[in-house]
């Protein structure tokens, strides 16, 4: 098994490990950041306000599961947009990374650096993994006032995007 796949089959299992933080509860306030993303501008949740943010935690650029989740977010980018929601990843891998991982998939989202782990923390999205800190595979979905709306914990890559849509269309009636 190559160096990746071990990786990745760890990534998989890393959901269900210990997080270093409590989760943030629907209708409690999102924890503000500012963290870099791909195109190194700093990008603030402050700044997303009067949008739905849809604020995912992925391990690893380039692993299977996270290529599987970015990619199917990606392709359903225009259904989020036409919910004025935005689609924001976040891992604790380099700006650097995060350039290559998008250019290499064509994502046109913003992949947000959160090299420092403080972020991932907050959102109590941060993964024991042996020796070294991962951010764990969980979502957020924040209204347009900062509120979180829902939350998904260790979520099947697979099927991700399509659970957000749902919850966005029900939660975008209201």
């Amino acid at each position: 098994m190559s160096i990746k796949r071990a990786f990745a089959a760890l990534c998989l299992s890393a959901s269900l490990a210990f997080a270093a933080d409590a989760v943030p509860q629907p209708g409690t306030e999102a924890p503000a950041f500012t963290l870099t993303s791909q195109d190194n501008t700093p990008v603030t949740l402050k700044a997303l306000r009067g949008k739905w943010v849809v604020l995912y935690f992925y391990p690893k650029d380039g692993t299977s599961g996270c290529t599987l989740e970015a990619h199917n977010f990606q392709r359903d980018i225009a259904a989020y947009e036409a919910h004025n929601a935005m689609v924001v990843g976040v891992s604790v891998d380099s700006t650097g990374s995060h350039k290559e991982f998008c250019a290499q998939q064509g994502l046109t989202f913003k992949l947000l650096a959160d090299n420092e782990k403080k972020v991932s923390a907050q959102y109590g999205s941060l993964t024991n993994l042996l020796v070294t800190k991962i951010a764990s595979r969980n979502t957020f979905l924040i209204d347009p006032q900062g509120k979180i709306a829902k939350v998904w914990t260790g979520v099947s890559p697979a099927k991700h995007s399509a659970e957000v849509l749902t919850a966005l269309n029900t939660l975008a009636k209201k």
